[in-house]
C-alpha cells in the first residue's frame, strides 16, 4: 500500500498548498481519502484522475470535501473523463447527499456531485471491501459528525484520525497501526467552548497510547513552528515523529 499526501493544510490552505487529501494505491486500486480545497489540482499532478475508482470522505467540513465540485465538473465535461467513462464510487457520511445538493444548489446544480459520482452514504459500522483494500470507520469527537478511517491491505494498516478533540476512541481504533496520521491543528488547547482539535503534544500522546509504529502530524498550518510541533509530539510519543508535507509518500 502506497499513501501520497496531496494536501495537509487545516481549514486555511498553506501558500500554494491544499487542504485534506490522501491518495492510497494498492495493486490496480486507487482510492482518494478526503478532497478538500485545492486537492483536485494536486491529484491531477500526481496521477490520471480518471484512474481513481473510489473516494472516501471523513466528514462534511469544506476543507475535507469541497473539491468534489471541480472534480465533478471534470468528470462531467472533460474530454479525458468522457473518453474513459469514469464514474468513481463516492463513500460519504450519512447526510452527505443533502449537503452536496445544498452546496451546488446555490447555482442550480443540485445533482452535480450525484451525477458525476456513484454516491453511497456509508454506515460507519460496516466495513467496505474494496479489494485488495478494506476500509473501516470509527466516530470521533469534532464539531460535526466525523469518522476516523482505517485502510488495510493485508496485514498493513494506515489509520487517519480525521479532525478530533482528545478522545479514547481513536486510541483503540488505531491500536498497533503501522502508520497513524493525526491532526495537530491547535498550538494550544482551545480556550473556550467545545474542543474540536488536537495539539501536537496530544497527538503524540494518543499515538503512544495506541502503540502506533509510525506517527505523522497532519492538518497543521505552515505558520506553526514546525520544529516546536515536532519536538512536542516526540516528547509524548517517545519516538521520532514526522510532519506531513505535500508530495510525501509512505509505503506499507
Amino acid at each position: 500500500m502506497r499513501i501520497t499526501v496531496l494536501g495537509k493544510s487545516p481549514a486555511w490552505q498553506d501558500a500554494g498548498g491544499a487542504c485534506s487529501g490522501y491518495l492510497i494505491e494498492a495493486g490496480e486500486r486507487r482510492l482518494m481519502l478526503d478532497c478538500g480545497n485545492g486537492v483536485f489540482g494536486k491529484l491531477r499532478a500526481a496521477c490520471d484522475f480518471t484512474t481513481v475508482d473510489t473516494v472516501v470522505i471523513s466528514h462534511l467540513h469544506a476543507d475535507h470535501f469541497i473539491d468534489l465540485v471541480p472534480y465533478a465538473y471534470a468528470l462531467a465535461y472533460s474530454k479525458q473523463a468522457r473518453a474513459a467513462g469514469t464514474r468513481p464510487a463516492l463513500h460519504a457520511p450519512p447526510g452527505a447527499r443533502a449537503i452536496f445538493r445544498r452546496v451546488t444548489g446555490a447555482w442550480d446544480a443540485e445533482q452535480l456531485i450525484e451525477d458525476a459520482f456513484d454516491v453511497h452514504e456509508y454506515d460507519p459500522a460496516v466495513e467496505l471491501d474494496l479489494g485488495p483494500l478494506r476500509v473501516r470507520f470509527h466516530e470521533v469527537p469534532h464539531f460535526i459528525r466525523t469518522h476516523a478511517v482505517q485502510v488495510r491491505d493485508g496485514a498493513a494498516s494506515f489509520t487517519f484520525g480525521a479532525d478530533c478533540s482528545p478522545n479514547d476512541a481513536i486510541v483503540e481504533f488505531a491500536r498497533d497501526t503501522d502508520l497513524l496520521m493525526l491532526e495537530a491543528t491547535a498550538e494550544q488547547p482551545e480556550a473556550e467552548g467545545h474542543r474540536g482539535h488536537l495539539t501536537p503534544a496530544e497527538a503524540g500522546e494518543h499515538g503512544q497510547r495506541a502503540g502506533a509504529r509510525r506517527l505523522v502530524l497532519t492538518h497543521i498550518s505552515d505558520d506553526h513552528d514546525a520544529g516546536l510541533a515536532r519536538a512536542e509530539a516526540e516528547r509524548t510519543f517517545g519516538a521520532p515523529v514526522e510532519l506531513a508535507r505535500e508530495g510525501a509518500v509512505y509505503e506499507l
